[in-house]
Parts: C-alpha cells; sequence; structure tokens
C-alpha cells in the first residue's frame, strides 16, 4: 500500500468517527448500530477511492477532484438510505476536499 492511500484510508476513518458522532447528535432519530457502521463505511471507502487516484500537482484541481469524489461517494450512501440526510450528503463534499489535501500534504 502507498502512503498516498494509506494516508487517505485513515483520514476517512477518522472523519467517519466524525460523522458518526455528529449524526447522532444532530438528530433525535435512534440510528441502528447497522446504519452507523454503513456511514462510517461509506467515509472510509470515500479515503479508499481518493486514495487510489493519481497524485494531482496542481492543489486547486486537487481539491476540486476530492470534493467531486466525496459528493460521488456520499451519493450512494444518500440514495442508499431514502434521500434522507441532506447534510451527511452535503459534508462528503467537505470530507472528500480533507481527505485529499491531507494525502497531498503528507507525502
Amino acid at each position: 500500500m502507498n502512503k498516498r492511500l494509506f494516508v487517505s484510508v485513515i483520514a476517512g476513518a477518522i472523519l467517519g468517527v466524525i460523522c458518526v458522532v455528529g449524526a447522532q447528535l444532530r438528530s433525535s432519530f435512534d440510528y441502528s448500530a447497522e446504519y452507523l457502521f454503513s456511514f462510517w463505511f461509506n467515509r472510509l471507502l470515500m479515503g479508499i477511492v481518493i486514495g487510489l487516484f493519481v497524485v494531482q500537482p496542481n492543489m486547486k484541481k486537487a481539491l476540486i477532484r476530492g470534493a467531486i469524489i466525496g459528493i460521488l461517494v456520499s451519493f450512494a450512501f444518500y440514495s442508499s438510505t431514502g434521500f434522507n440526510d441532506h447534510i451527511g450528503f452535503l459534508v462528503g463534499a467537505v470530507y472528500g476536499v480533507i481527505i485529499e489535501f491531507s494525502a497531498l500534504k503528507i507525502k
């Protein structure tokens, strides 16, 4: 496993934990363990997908790519859960940028 992929996977896993905690704090709905695991796994998958892409030397293009990948991966979870968690979907773009930035900075 190359360093970019490793950093991206770790960043995705950490952001997944933050996402699960955030989902529980902002919602009065009691999520099942399966739902929360799926939410976390979606962020981990986002890290894997971003980590597999080739390093983009242009920072602006890399961050835009991170946002696009983030929103696409988030859409998979969002659509499979009945389009209910709008915040979780939109924050996927932000998490994609964070993961891409982390992978760029830690070479």
